[in-house]
């Protein structure tokens, strides 16, 4: 198994939901949303982005407008729709779920500890409880 292609669909499969919540802050620039992707390590490859900024505006949970640039053709900023909301709420209930999830499988089990009968507390007689 090659686990390059394991941590590639790792960060695929939270993609969307990265995408939604940066675009929940607020209107933005696709080469702003690569740039902090791109940062926080989830995406390498600008084509990833495209395909899926047209499948969320198709599903109407983003939405777009056009803005006329200084320098160049005009500039696609992104925003997120009142369904786009609710679906990001549902996926920020999700990902909560899925990380407390990992948490319990990935993290140390404590052992339990087991009292004998000498080592519990005396009640206020000296009796042994």
């Amino acid at each position: 198994m090659n686990v390059a292609n394991t941590q590639i669909q790792m960060r695929k499969g939270i993609l969307e939901y990265c995408v939604l919540h940066i675009i929940s802050r607020g209107e933005v620039y696709t080469s702003d949303l690569i740039e902090e992707l791109t940062q926080a390590e989830l995406i390498v490859v600008e084509g990833t982005l495209y395909p899926l900024l047209n499948r969320l505006k198709s599903a109407s949970l983003v939405e777009y407008r056009w803005v006329e640039s200084e320098s160049g053709p005009p500039r696609k900023y992104y925003s997120i729709t009142a369904q786009g909301s609710v679906f990001l709420h549902t996926l920020e209930e999700t990902w909560k779920s899925l990380v407390n999830s990992a948490q319990l499988i990935t993290q140390p089990k404590l052992e339990k500890k087991t009292t004998d009968s000498s080592s519990q507390e005396k009640n206020t007689t000296g009796e042994k409880e």
